[in-house]
C-alpha cells in the first residue's frame, strides 16, 4: 500500500508540475514573442497617451490589439494582472517532486558509489545546497557585472558548465542531470520573485504615488527575464533526460549535458531572432551540427556475437550468478532491500529469468537502468556476461530459422 501511494503521489505531483510548467513557459515565451513583434502605433491619439507598441491578432474568432505603455498610462486600471503564480507553482510542485523522488530516497536515486561514496545526508545536503548556492553566486554575478552583459553571459555559460561538470561527479547520472536542471529552474523562479516581480510593484507604487518612475527597475526586470528565457529549453530537456539513459549514462556525461543545453539556447536564439524578422540559418545549423556529432560519438560500439565455446547450460549458469548477486534484492519473491517485488517482477528461478531476459538486456546491458543506483554494484564484466548470453540465445533462434 506505501508503494501503491507512493506512485500515486508521484504521478500528481508530475502531473501537476507539467501542467504549471506549461503555463509559465508559454507566458514567458508568448510575451518574448509579443516585445519582438510589436509595431509603432500610427494612430496620433494612441501615440499621445504613451503607446509605444502594439499588434493585432486573431485568435478563436476575435480580434485583440495588445498595446504596450512606455512609461506610466493616463490611468492604472483597476485591475492589473500580474504572472508570478505560474513561476512560483512551477518551482515549488517541481521542488515538492524533487522531495519525494531523490530526498526521500536519497541512497537509491542520488547517490552512485562510482562517482562518489557519499552518505545519504551529505548527498541531500550537497543536492540542496546546489539549488541555494547556483542562486546566489548567479545573483552575485548579475550584481558585479550586470552592466557588462557580454562580459555576465560568458560568466553564467561557464558558471553552468562549472555545475554541471561538478554535479556529475557527485552524484548518480540521472540525479545530476536533474539537479542541474533544479538549479537553473531555481534561479529563473527567483528572478520572478526576488528581482522582476518586486520591480514592477515598485514601478507602480511609483505610478500611483504620482511620483517619477526610476528606470533601473525595469532595466533590471528585463535582463533576469532575457535569462529565463534562454535558460529554458535547457532546464526542460535536464527534466526529461531521466527517460534517456544513454546521456546521463555516458563516461563523459557532464560534457553530454553541456553541449545539449549549448543546442537549447541556439535553438531560442533562432526563434527569438525570427521574431524581430531576422532569419540566420547559423544557429539551426550549429545546432544539427552538434546534436549530429554528439549522436555518432555517444553511438554504442557494435559488438560482434561471441564466439564462445561454452555450452547454453554454462552460460545461464553464470547469468544465473550475476543475477543472485545483484538482481534478486529487489526482485524476489522476498527482496532484502524493499517490502514487495520491484514492479512486480521475480528473478528468484531459472525460468522467471529466461521469460524475461530481452527486458533484462535491455535494462542491464543497453541503457544501465538497473540495478538502480547501481546499489548492488554490478561491474561491467557481470553486465557483459548477460549480454553474451542474450546475444548467442538471440543468434542460436536466429539460426534455427
Amino acid at each position: 500500500m506505501e508503494a501503491y501511494l507512493f506512485d500515486w503521489a508521484n504521478l500528481l505531483l508530475r502531473w501537476l508540475h507539467v501542467i504549471v510548467a506549461i503555463a509559465w513557459i508559454g507566458s514567458s515565451f508568448y510575451f518574448v514573442w509579443l516585445d519582438n513583434h510589436l509595431t509603432a502605433p500610427s494612430d496620433p491619439q494612441l501615440k499621445a497617451q504613451g503607446v509605444g507598441g502594439e499588434l493585432w491578432a486573431v485568435h478563436g474568432g476575435g480580434f485583440y490589439n495588445p498595446q504596450k505603455y512606455l512609461g506610466a498610462p493616463p490611468k492604472l486600471p483597476e485591475h492589473l494582472h500580474w504572472f508570478y503564480w505560474e513561476s512560483y507553482s512551477t518551482w515549488l510542485s517541481g521542488f515538492s517532486l524533487f522531495l519525494l523522488v531523490y530526498i526521500f530516497n536519497a541512497r537509491t536515486y542520488l547517490i552512485d558509489p562510482s562517482v562518489a561514496n557519499l552518505t545519504p545526508a551529505v548527498a541531500i545536503a550537497a543536492a540542496l545546497g546546489f539549488l541555494a548556492l547556483g542562486w546566489l553566486v548567479y545573483d552575485l554575478l548579475c550584481r558585479l557585472f550586470g552592466k557588462n552583459e557580454k562580459l555576465l553571459s560568458a560568466l553564467i555559460v561557464a558558471y553552468v558548465i562549472a555545475a554541471a561538470w561538478a554535479a556529475c561527479h557527485l552524484f548518480s547520472g540521472r540525479a545530476a542531470f536533474l539537479i542541474t536542471g533544479a538549479m537553473i529552474a531555481t534561479i529563473m523562479s527567483a528572478n520572478v520573485f526576488f528581482w522582476i516581480i518586486p520591480g514592477q510593484r515598485k514601478v507602480v507604487a511609483a505610478m500611483k504615488a504620482g511620483a517619477p518612475v526610476d528606470p533601473v527597475h525595469g532595466q533590471r526586470g528585463k535582463q533576469r527575464s532575457v535569462h529565463n528565457t534562454y535558460f529554458t529549453l535547457p532546464v526542460l530537456f535536464a527534466m526529461l533526460s531521466n527517460h534517456y539513459s544513454m546521456t546521463y549514462n555516458h563516461a563523459q556525461n557532464w560534457l553530454v549535458l553541456v553541449l545539449i543545453m549549448i543546442v537549447g539556447v541556439l535553438v531560442r536564439q533562432f526563434f527569438i531572432l525570427r521574431h524581430k524578422g531576422k532569419t540566420s540559418p547559423v544557429y539551426p545549423v550549429l545546432a544539427i551540427v552538434i546534436l549530429a556529432a554528439l549522436a555518432a560519438w555517444m553511438a554504442p560500439k557494435s559488438a560482434a556475437v561471441s564466439s564462445t565455446k561454452e555450452s547454453p547450460a554454462a552460460q545461464f549458469a553464470q547469468v544465473q550468478q550475476v543475477v543472485q548477486a545483484r538482481c534478486i534484492q529487489c526482485h524476489a519473491e522476498h527482496p532484502t532491500l524493499m517490502e514487495f517485488p520491484a514492479k512486480g517482477l521475480m528473478l528468484d528461478k531459472p525460468e522467471q529469468i529466461k521469460a524475461v531476459s530481452q527486458l533484462i538486456y535491455q535494462q542491464v546491458v543497453q541503457q544501465k537502468l538497473m540495478p538502480l543506483g547501481n546499489l548492488t554494484h554490478i561491474t561491467d564484466e557481470e553486465r557483459a556476461v548477460i549480454a553474451r548470453w542474450v546475444e548467442n540465445d538471440t543468434a542460436n533462434m536466429a539460426g534455427t530459422k
